[in-house]
């Protein structure tokens, strides 16, 4: 008998099998299919029973989960359509409960490149005057005599007796009386070069008397930063009496790395907290980008501007600061814990609603501030897994090399119909050799039984 003969068989058997596969994966799309798919009574299919808590636990029939769960059923019309247009894995919503599936909308915004680095505060130079004066003499008076004095604009500093500006004086009262206009406007002028103001000249004129003690009054509301003088001390011009400083808006300076210098610009936002104020948060802008490098560090100083109306923000202070830099604007992006990536792919988990998930794949971009750009791969509005993603890849990546095999007739214990079965090589597999003498056994058995009238 021809050994071909046992081939038969094999192939119907293979058959048989991948159409039991196929049927269990495609039962789920047919109407009134059940368990054990008879769909005669239209009850629905269940495929098998998974673990609440791992979804990759897996049994035939109900029991526990090695955690003490009972399993749940997965049923055939929660795994997705095979073979749509747009392939999903569908689960139970038991099983999202419990693995905690979280879901977010892609959004559209600005993200910046985020420089954090950290700086000390220092006072607006814009907002300080030193005080000095223009002739010598001795400090008669000291009004404001601690530093760290608060003062107002107008408010008496100290007074001080000086020969040159009392006989300036003098000589302007006496231009008064001689109505010469010329001698006038020449004294007024001397009492302004050693400092006297226009309204003091004023009072002088109002006075018509010389005063021995001349008054130095504040010119702006703020603090006395630097106090060098006491009173009694003889002065020259030139010495720096005392600087005062309004602190209404301070100066942060700040060093970035070299290759970040590019990125900022003034008018950028920045963000301050300080250490012993944790949970406030301070906003100012990028006002000045030093022109040079620091040699010895590579980097370069920006200098911040921050309102401080309540003057928490004091001289000297050490800051951290976060630049929102080089903004991005009108860019699609995602919270970055909702982008898996493995090797050189990146791809995210799509929500599509009613429990139906599917991996997307994606390009992505600038990441700043636990968000990240995506430049291919999703659109504005689409929904995506941000918590539990991992598991749902996973499932999904079981589920589409099932769907390959069969597809492709490569299951186990499966072949495409019309070819032999390959069967799995065991220890105790018998040799090629004693393979063949058992099928010239089995042709020598088949025609015994056909010459005893039996069926073969």
């Amino acid at each position: 008998m021809n050994k071909t003969r046992i081939l038969i068989p094999i192939s119907i058997t293979a058959a048989a099998v991948v159409g039991a596969v196929a049927g269990w994966w495609f039962a789920g799309t047919a109407p009134g299919s059940e368990a054990g798919g008879s769909g005669a009574r239209g009850e629905r299919e269940i495929l098998y029973w998974a673990a609440p808590m791992d979804p990759n636990y897996r049994r035939d029939e109900p029991g526990k989960s090695p955690m003490g769960m009972d399993l749940i059923p997965v049923y055939a019309d929660e795994a997705g359509t095979p073979g749509s247009d747009e392939p999903s894995l569908r689960i139970n919503p038991v099983v999202l409960n419990n693995i905690g599936v979280k879901t977010a909308p892609v959004q559209r915004g600005t993200l910046y490149r985020n420089i954090k680095t950290v700086g000390f505060i220092t006072p607006d130079e814009n907002r300080l005057e030193h005080i000095h004066v223009r002739a010598e003499g001795w400090i008669e008076e000291l009004a404001t005599d601690t530093e760290g004095d608060r003062v107002e604009a107008g408010e008496l500093l100290f007074r001080i007796y000086s020969p040159a500006l009392v006989s300036a004086q003098h000589e302007y009262l006496q231009a008064l009386r001689s109505s010469q206009a010329a001698l006038m406007r020449a004294t007024a002028t001397r009492l302004r070069a050693l400092g006297m103001q226009d309204n003091q000249i004023e009072a002088l004129k109002r006075r018509g008397a010389a005063r021995e003690l001349f008054d130095v009054r504040s010119p702006i509301d703020g603090h006395v930063m630097e106090l060098n003088v006491r009173q009694g001390m003889f002065v020259q011009p030139g010495a720096t009496i005392m600087s005062l400083v309004d602190l209404s808006t301070v100066w942060v300076d700040v060093d970035v790395f070299e290759n970040q210098i590019d990125w900022v610009a003034p008018g950028q936002v920045a963000r301050m907290k300080l250490p012993f104020a944790p949970e406030r948060e301070w906003v100012g802008e990028v006002d000045y980008v030093y022109p040079t490098i620091r040699a010895e560090s590579r980097t370069a100083r920006i200098r911040l501007v921050f309102d401080n109306p309540d003057l928490t923000l004091k001289p000297n202070m050490y800051a951290n600061v976060a630049i929102d830099a080089a903004p991005r604007l009108g860019v699609v992006y995602v919270p970055s814990q909702a982008v898996i990536r493995t090797g050189g792919q990146e791809r995210v988990i799509l929500a599509l609603g009613e429990g139906r998930f599917r991996p997307a794949e994606v390009r992505t971009g600038l990441e700043s501030e636990g968000r990240v750009e995506i430049l291919e791969g999703l659109a504005a509005g689409e929904k995506i897994v941000i918590s539990s993603q991992f598991l749902i890849d996973s499932e999904a990546s079981m589920e589409a090399s099932l769907l390959r095999m069969i597809n492709e007739g490569a299951g186990p214990g499966s072949t495409p119909e019309g070819h032999e079965m390959q069967h799995d090589t065991h220890e105790d597999a018998p040799s090629s050799a004693d393979g063949m003498e058992g099928m010239d056994d089995a042709d020598h058995d088949m025609e015994s039984m056909s010459s005893s009238g039996e069926p073969s």
